[in-house]
């Protein structure tokens, strides 16, 4: 694996980890309520998607089994479509799907 790669990983994780660290202990209801937080876990989703767009394409094929297509999808929605996003589903991806991701980046 690239040095690159590597130290996207790397990034990657520790974004993972902030916004575990802002969540933890919360309520899907506190969250809804809680418009910093909101705010601290969505600039963290959205650097998680700017950081999938760096992963070489190579590095990206290898690894098919990590949803990049969703990673930067999100990010994309986020960007361009703030207000309508799902509050909800976000909350769903913060508590089901980035603990996967953490998982299939330990295990690169």
């Amino acid at each position: 694996m690239g040095n690159k790669n590597h130290i996207l990983i790397a990034k990657t994780i520790a974004y993972i980890d902030r916004i575990n660290e802002y969540s933890a202990n919360v309520e899907m209801t506190a969250f809804l309520e809680d418009s910093k937080l909101i705010e601290a876990c969505v600039f963290n989703l959205l650097q998680i998607g700017e950081l999938a767009n760096r992963f070489d394409n190579d590095f990206q094929q290898t690894h098919a089994n990590i949803p990049w297509h969703k990673m930067r999808g999100l990010r994309n929605r986020l960007v361009h479509d703030y207000e309508g996003v799902n509050l909800e589903l976000v909350w769903d991806i913060i508590n089901n799907d980035l603990s996967i991701l953490k998982e299939q980046l330990d295990s690169i």
